[in-house]
């Protein structure tokens, strides 16, 4: 259901676990979206009240990375950028700023196993192996930590759903 909703245009909210740690979405507490949708980035930056030629980043299978990156020395924490290989920047053009970079965080296969399933289920639908990762908050806003805030906020800046836990809720 989740990626059928993606491979429609939807924005989620995905809360799964314990928060993290640190300033980046890595798969607790994220906004996703289909990186290569047309019009994704302005939908998200919408959403997120930023401006538009900010750019997202994606959250990638480590074994895809060499495929889709010219340095995928990157790690998992989306703190270095990465320039996107040129024939690969249409089918992801959400995630890739005016000069072809981009700020990824690279899922290993002992990573966090419902996110990395996630993005493995998205790659066996679409081809593209990885998703849109933001912070799910909204502008001044600290990550979401409860269901509530998860919920509130989601229904403040407009997302399409949230998947909290296994549950995927339509708002």
């Amino acid at each position: 259901e989740v990626i059928t909703r993606l491979l429609d245009g939807k924005v989620l909210g995905w809360v799964q676990g314990r928060m993290e740690y640190g300033p980046r979405a890595l798969g607790h507490r994220s906004i996703i979206g289909h990186p290569g949708r047309r019009g994704i980035q302005d939908k998200v930056n919408g959403i997120k009240s930023r401006q538009s030629w900010r750019p997202f980043g994606p959250s990638v299978l480590a074994e895809h990375s060499d495929a889709w990156f010219e340095d995928s020395d990157f790690g998992p924490f989306m703190t270095f950028t990465s320039t996107v290989r040129e024939s690969r920047r249409d089918a992801v053009a959400g995630v890739v700023h005016v000069d072809g970079s981009t700020r990824p965080q690279r899922v290993d296969a002992d990573a966090e196993p419902q996110w990395r399933s996630l993005i493995e289920a998205f790659h066996d639908a679409t081809g593209v192996p990885m998703l849109l990762n933001t912070s799910f908050n909204g502008r001044g806003e600290p990550i979401v930590c409860t269901p509530a805030d998860a919920v509130s906020s989601a229904r403040r800046i407009g997302l399409d759903g949230i998947v909290l836990g296994p549950y995927l809720l339509e708002l």
